[in-house]
């Protein structure tokens, strides 16, 4: 950080510089680097707007005589935060462009800091220590954004900090996009343990595609390695509910399995509805278990939410979250984009439950599909 704001002084003329992160939740930002210019509220709002527009948000003034830039940091579609530069006016509208590519190269850069330095992961925790589940999961995890032309991705997990089994994974190979759900059984490390075991071993089915083959991989296959190193395992006394999809993003189409609880629902013409599958057994609950994919066509401008059980089947003791307010809140996200789609459903899902932690972890995932452009 201390670099960066010496590079900006030098090479654009900045007075001050602030890199804002988001935490594990994405609700928050944190200040994180050099001493902050003023207080960190009269920046928070700003940068929060940039953040979740993600659009660069220029203050005039800022009682210094400065105006600010807060530019947001996203690296191929993750949301990682918002960097916030001071500079005199009249070097904004030459300098603005320049540090539009600037932010984007050091999103790229945060994101690979991640795997070598502490510093950032503590910046992100707004709440402390995260559980030792969560740690793993956390680390498990791909990115929880992807863009590319013609489709967008975007995955959270609640509650951030003491997540246990749920998980999601995904990947891109050619033309396909594969995607898994996964509802962890159980609670605390085992939960966690069994989780890494089962996406490590789907991971090294999807990667064992022959060199030069673009397909996916049969998702068969990936199902039912991972379901032999479950029950090799733990021989059937646990098991991990699943539902994993492929989606071609040139041409929308998907290869899906059912093996649980997670459910996908269809957003098409602002209507919402559950896409049935056949169901399966869910992951290491028998030995040799084989599975079947079904197929399907997304249509220009669908969406798919893929939920799990702690969404769809929420609960309080004195009510439900119901497939009503579900429904109502994923209509609600018709305009927004996928990251800012799954805060708003994560949002109601904590309103339901009154402040209080979430009793079970929650997962979602938005998938937005169009036929890329011609180039």
């Amino acid at each position: 950080m201390e670099t960066l704001d010496a590079y900006l002084s030098a090479t654009h003329g900045a007075k001050s510089s602030t890199v804002w992160l988001a935490d594990y939740r994405t609700t928050t930002l944190a200040p994180t680097g050099v001493d902050l210019p003023g207080t960190v509220d009269e920046q928070l709002a700003p940068a929060t707007r940039a953040f979740a527009s993600q659009t660069t948000v220029l203050e005039n003034g800022d009682g210094q005589g400065l105006a600010r830039l807060h530019l947001p940091l996203s690296a191929w579609g993750e949301r990682v935060g918002v960097l916030s530069v001071g500079l005199d006016p009249d070097r904004v509208p030459a300098e603005r462009p320049r540090l539009q590519d600037l932010a984007e190269s050091f999103a790229v850069a945060l994101q690979a800091a991640y795997k070598r330095t502490d510093r950032y992961h503590l910046a992100r925790r707004s709440r402390g220590r995260l559980t030792m589940a969560a740690e793993m999961q956390w680390d498990l995890l791909p990115a929880r954004g992807y863009e590319q032309p013609g489709v967008k991705l975007a995955g959270q997990l609640e509650p951030a900090y003491a997540v246990c089994g749920d998980h999601f994974d995904w990947s891109v190979n050619g033309d396909w996009l594969t995607v898994t759900a996964l509802n962890g059984m159980g609670s605390g490390l085992e939960a966690a343990l069994l989780t890494t075991l089962t996406v490590n071993a789907m991971r090294n089915a999807r990667r064992s595609i022959p060199a030069g083959q673009s397909s996916p991989g049969d998702l068969a296959d990936q199902a039912v390695l991972a379901a032999d190193a479950i029950f090799s395992q733990y021989g059937g006394t646990r098991h991990l509910a699943t539902l994993l999809l492929s989606l071609n993003t040139a041409t929308g189409e998907l290869r899906m399995i059912d093996a649980g609880s997670p459910r996908m629902i269809l957003v098409r013409n602002g209507q919402a509805q559950d896409m049935a599958l056949d169901p399966q057994l869910p992951l290491g609950m028998f030995g040799d278990t084989r599975y079947t994919e079904e197929t399907g066509q997304l249509q220009p401008g669908d969406r798919l939410f893929i939920v799990s059980d702690g969404v769809h089947a929420a609960a309080r003791p004195e009510a439900t979250y119901g497939e009503r307010e579900l429904s109502r809140a994923i209509r609600s996200t018709r305009l927004q984009p996928p990251a800012e789609a799954i805060s708003s459903v994560m949002r109601s899902l904590r309103d339901f439950h009154a402040g209080a932690e979430l009793a079970d972890d929650a997962l979602i995932i938005c998938l937005d599909w169009a036929p890329r452009a011609d180039p």
